[in-house]
């Protein structure tokens, strides 16, 4: 009896290994249009055969497609159908676009929505900027939360014991300044809003406000982002203001801010 229930443990942890494997193939496309075998195989940490199997099985699913000319790997038609069951049952985002295209319409640069995932923050959401040059938006772009007016944000409008486990994740810098972190969050927290020039990217700056929900919890970011030339410090504070607003007009929708007027 013990034996064949440690077979079915050990038959369930392999089963769980593979689905892992399965999503950090998956994962390796968040960056890149396509891949090869070898890469793809590195990147997971896996040896090519294993590697190779999986995608067979993957690309069986339509998860993945394989060109028949180069053997490069790409995300399947399957990937999405079904983001667009996610964007279309997505009441946060849909509720936001109006106020996101409102937003843009004022002042031209590029508005996206984030939420967090784990230690990182998703685009969810954007209306790109009128302007000839301006900040690409792709959904679901996947940037850390320690750096960036959204991450930020996200971070300084949640529960502060987000900011102790963010310190032991493995995907901040050994060298990260935490108390740094900590400070800023508390000024964010103060001030309605965050900015960030040059921190993730250079040329590129952004500023971000919370989004609230019923419970009055931070749900989301809202930024403005686009080049630094253009986010002077009249126009940081501009944009600041402008953008709190929207971010508390689409926490009104959510139901936050009951007793306020519409």
């Amino acid at each position: 009896m013990d034996r064949k229930k440690t077979a079915l443990q050990a038959g369930e942890r392999g089963s769980v290994r593979s689905v892992d494997r399965a999503l950090d193939i998956l994962l390796c496309f968040g960056s890149e249009r396509d891949l090869g075998l070898t890469e793809i195989a590195r990147r997971v940490d896996l040896h090519k055969s294993t590697a190779h199997r999986m995608l067979a099985s993957l690309e069986r699913r339509g998860f993945v497609e394989r060109h028949p000319l180069t053997d490069r790997y790409r995300l399947g038609w399957l990937i999405v159908e079904l983001a667009s069951q996610v964007y279309q049952s997505d009441n946060l985002t849909s509720l936001a676009l109006a106020e996101m295209t409102h937003l843009r319409d004022a002042i031209g640069e590029t508005i996206s929505l984030y939420v967090r995932s784990g230690y990182e923050r998703i685009r969810v959401g954007a209306v790109e900027g009128t302007h000839p040059v301006r900040r690409a938006a792709n959904i679901g772009k996947r940037f850390p939360l320690y750096v960036g007016a959204s991450g930020k944000v996200l971070l300084a409008f949640s529960d502060e014991d987000i900011l102790d486990e963010l310190h032991l994740a493995q995907s901040v810098p050994r060298d990260f300044d935490i108390d740094e972190l900590r400070a800023q969050c508390s000024q964010i927290a103060a001030q309605g809003y965050a900015v960030s020039i040059e921190e993730r990217e250079a040329g590129a700056a952004a500023v971000a406000a919370p989004i609230l929900n019923r419970q009055g919890i931070c749900v989301a970011a809202l930024s403005v982002s686009g080049p630094v030339d253009r986010f002077t410090a009249q126009q940081v504070t501009h944009y600041g203001a402008a953008c709190m607003a929207a971010a508390k007009q689409i926490s009104k929708t959510l139901g936050a801010y009951p007793g306020s007027p519409s």
